[in-house]
């Protein structure tokens, strides 16, 4: 503010009650096979009723995806979904023809012909059993089939009447033509009533009532493209315009096509959605098909190389089913696969694959343990915090398992943890359970120990997102004090939650020199104690003589 001129009272406001703001550390990340839903598009879930809603239920192709999807949402209630499609995904046309259609920016962009006026809304199979009627002339509405669900015939808006229109107004009904979403062939899957073929028809609240876009707004099943000639939707409300009426249209899409087998290429680019740290806060990131051989060790790398980009969450990654299941040498085919990955600590492997029930199917499947791991993380967060173990007794109780591929013994896991693998274990009358906590840093320091790395997460991404106050202030005393006065009550309170045992922040002139200075930067150094986890326990059980005073041997009172 400019100095004053002439005498008067100027006022200004300092806001010195800058503080670290809370963040996340239990959100997942997935990207796999689905068999409906948008596509290359982050979807966030906060159930497995809402997961199956959006993507479908699990078939053979993509049970992987939606059941390790599912087993991370019985921990956590955030998870960022992408689905992957195939080369020759296809949505269902009127035409038969099929589109390819990935999400609602896609539509926005794709082109139409007359005969494809109505679109599966998402590439599958289950677009083939969708239908769509329409009645827009009164004189058709009583004969009409599903008449019933509406409470008259269509007629003239409101809005087209007041200016001299008429007969704009038509009902359009989506329904399962087969029975198998519902059950039931021809049950209505949704209704829209007294819509209007007027470009910019409002409702009463002032919200569109112009067919086209009410329904490509609304529907969880069809867009519409290019309306037919018969249902024009050259008028507008303002124009006294006799809109066309016809007999009733009814017309079942066919054409859709799945191709739910991702390549690893179509899977790695589903997971490129999350690359971008800066607009994509996630903190889990889960592999939920490690497919097999060479695929296995190329998906797995590519996850684990994404996340330690990101430096702001971890990769939970499995070994191949393949390698666990049917097989008498479960522990020389994982560390085969174990062998092949790249040595992070923003990673974290498991020792095999899951038995877990698939109630959609009434059946039972192997799958990954990925999304349980990631779902005792995020499930650490909630009953701790993040840089407490996942592991063990307390935290890390793997739930909806029925049996383990491969039930460690303890030479086993003596194996296998020496590698970086991390052991699940069903104790007898006990449960299963995650049995270690290492990353996959394969050099021995605070961060081969996934509590570690999480506290470090947590720390960088809460302080860094804070520290964006402090830029294009200028770097003198005042402004490091602010950062330490910022900085050092978040890390008391990160002490006093056990996560740290002590820390020292320095911000000033020591490493704030002349030349750091005057090349405009701004260096803060914070010293962390990080608390580590017990992995090792030795009791000494200690027999002494009746008469020997316990003070003389342990020298304790």
């Amino acid at each position: 503010m400019a100095f004053l001129v002439s005498p008067g009272v100027q006022v200004k406001e300092i806001d010195l009650t800058n503080v670290i703001p809370a963040t996340s550390a239990s959100i997942g990340a997935l990207a796999g096979s689905f068999q409906w839903g948008p596509a290359m598009e982050i979807i966030t879930v906060g159930s497995e009723k809402q997961l199956v809603e959006t993507f479908g239920q699990p078939n053979g192709d993509t049970f992987k995806s939606v059941l390790g999807a599912a087993q991370f949402l019985s921990y956590g209630n955030t998870l960022r979904v992408v689905r992957g499609v195939g080369s020759t995904s296809l949505n269902s046309t009127v035409s038969g023809t099929g589109i390819l259609v990935k999400n609602d920016d896609d539509f926005e962009n794709s082109t139409f012909t007359a005969g494809d006026w109505a679109v599966g809304k998402y590439a599958g199979k289950i677009g083939n059993d969708v239908g769509i009627a329409v009645c827009s002339a009164a004189a058709n509405f009583a004969a009409w089939s599903f008449a019933g669900n509406f409470t008259a015939a269509p007629g003239t808006s409101v809005d087209a009447a007041a200016v001299g229109g008429s007969t704009d107004e038509m009902h359009v009904v989506v329904y399962d033509t087969t029975g198998a979403i519902t059950g039931t062939a021809n049950t209505v899957l949704e209704t829209y009533e007294y819509v209007s073929q007027a470009r910019n028809a409002v409702t009463s609240d002032g919200t569109t009532n112009y067919w086209v876009a009410k329904i490509n707004r609304a529907s969880s099943w069809v867009r519409i493209g290019n309306a037919p000639a018969a249902l024009s939707d050259s008028g507008d409300r303002n124009e006294a315009q006799t809109f066309t009426t016809t007999t009733n249209i009814d017309v079942s899409l066919s054409g859709g096509a799945d191709d739910n087998v991702l390549t690893v290429g179509e899977t790695t680019l589903a997971y490129d959605m999350f690359a971008d740290a800066e607009t994509v806060e996630i903190s889990l990131i889960i592999c939920p098909d490690p497919m097999a051989g060479a695929d296995a060790t190329t998906l797995s790398n590519y996850v684990i190389a994404l996340a330690d980009a990101r430096k702001d969450c971890v990769a939970f990654v499995s070994p191949p089913i393949s390698a666990t299941v049917g097989t008498t040498t479960p522990v020389a085919n994982i560390t085969t696969w174990r062998t092949s990955l790249t040595s992070s600590s923003y990673a974290f492997a498991d020792s095999g694959a899951l038995y877990v029930y698939d109630k959609y199917k009434d059946k039972y499947r192997w799958i990954p343990a990925s999304g349980s791991m990631a779902g005792l993380s995020a499930n650490a967060d909630m009953v701790a915090d993040a840089w407490f173990s996942p592991a063990g007794m307390t935290r890390g109780n793997v739930r909806n398992v029925t049996k383990l591929a491969f039930n460690p013994t303890q030479a086993n896991r003596d194996d296998l943890y020496k590698q970086g693998i991390n052991p699940i274990v069903a104790f007898p009358g006990q449960g299963t359970m995650l049995w270690g906590d290492k990353t996959l840093q394969t050099k021995a320091s605070a961060f081969d120990r996934i509590n570690v790395r999480r506290l470090f997460i947590t720390l960088e991404k809460a302080i860094s997102k804070a520290s964006r106050a402090s830029l294009f202030e200028f770097n003198d005393e005042f402004t490091r004090a602010q950062f330490r006065n910022m900085t050092e009550p978040f890390l008391r309170d990160i002490k006093g939650r056990r996560g740290v045992t002590d820390f020292m922040v320095v911000c000033d002139e020591t490493n704030n020199t002349g030349n750091i200075i005057d090349t405009n930067r701004f260096v803060a150094d914070i010293y962390i104690k990080p608390a580590r986890s017990i992995n090792f326990i030795t009791l000494n059980f200690i027999a002494t003589r009746t008469g020997v005073e316990f003070s003389e041997i342990a020298g304790g009172n």
